[in-house]
């Protein structure tokens, strides 16, 4: 076993096996370590990602589990590159960023033309995933509520400290009609102590790629970027201090929580107005 800085997938692989050996054995953690003949600390220093478990105690480990060669081979392959500084994950690998969401004490995204995931209503969540076109019509309903879910942590008593810079093109793009993005808007108010609009004249700006910074308690910072192809972690000092730079540019651009009320309170306005338009044109037809 080797310690190393912990990494948001190595955690995320360590609870995974943790979940592994509750629900495959009776075993807590010091009845697992007893088992194997290994130090308490070590199952604990695994299971929290703080620790690169060897080849032969993933063996040990994931056979007390009662797990053959084939499950071995499939997680040592994943495993093996969990410490690294830069993860690259298949877009429907949820786990990790779900994790890194529920452990962090402080998240700071930008979008430019969504808007982010921990505040989106159902119906956006539902026009985004069917207007993209990459998940078929049957498994919409189950990308959503898996969305939903991990808008739980709006419940928690200790939810992180939240700061969402929303590019105003977000404002613009209607995914399914006025009507969806008028709910979505006044969801957007009702979270607006958390929300930075980045107006459309801020130069710059919108040529920059939505990004995420997670900060956390006892572990260090993560840059979180995805696109239709992957979702990437990284923890290399550079992209943490590019990521660090970028949130100050937004910073120093971005409207104040009172003037993005505003302008989104504007937008509201005008959907309902439009949608009271759309009302009266129908009834003359």
């Amino acid at each position: 076993m080797t310690a190393i800085i912990s990494t948001a997938y190595s955690r995320d692989l360590g609870d995974e096996l943790r979940r592994l050996r509750e629900t495959c054995t009776r075993l807590g953690g010091r009845a697992m370590a007893a088992q194997l003949g290994w130090d308490p600390s070590k199952v604990s220093n695994i299971e929290n990602g703080k620790a690169r478990a060897s080849e032969i105690d993933l063996a040990q480990y994931l056979a007390t589990c009662g797990k053959d060669l084939d499950y071995l081979q499939e997680f040592s392959s994943r495993y093996r590159h969990a410490f690294e500084p830069y993860i690259v994950l298949v877009n429907d690998n949820l786990r990790t960023i779900t994790m890194a969401e529920s452990t962090a004490t402080k998240i700071t995204s930008y979008d430019v033309l969504t808007v982010h995931g921990l505040v989106q209503t159902r119906s956006y969540t539902r026009a985004l995933f069917r207007e993209a076109g990459r998940v078929s019509e049957d498994d919409i309903d189950e990308y959503v509520e898996l969305r939903m879910g991990r808008q739980t942590i709006w419940r928690r008593v200790h939810r992180p400290q939240c700061t969402f810079y929303l590019h105003e093109l977000a404002l613009r793009v209607h995914p399914g009609d006025d009507v969806v993005m008028w709910e979505q808007c006044r969801r957007l108010l009702h979270r607006s102590h958390v929300l930075r609009i980045v107006p459309a004249d801020a130069n710059g700006v919108a040529m920059r790629s939505k990004c995420t910074l997670f900060e956390f308690d006892k572990a260090a910072p993560v840059a979180y970027c995805e696109s239709d192809l992957a979702k990437v972690f990284a923890q290399d000092s550079a992209a943490i201090a590019d990521s660090r730079k970028q949130f100050e540019r937004l910073d120093a651009v971005a409207l104040d929580e009172e003037r993005s009320r505003s302008m989104l309170m504007g937008y509201v306005s005008r959907l309902r107005g439009d949608q009271d338009e759309s009302h009266v044109a129908q009834e003359q037809l």
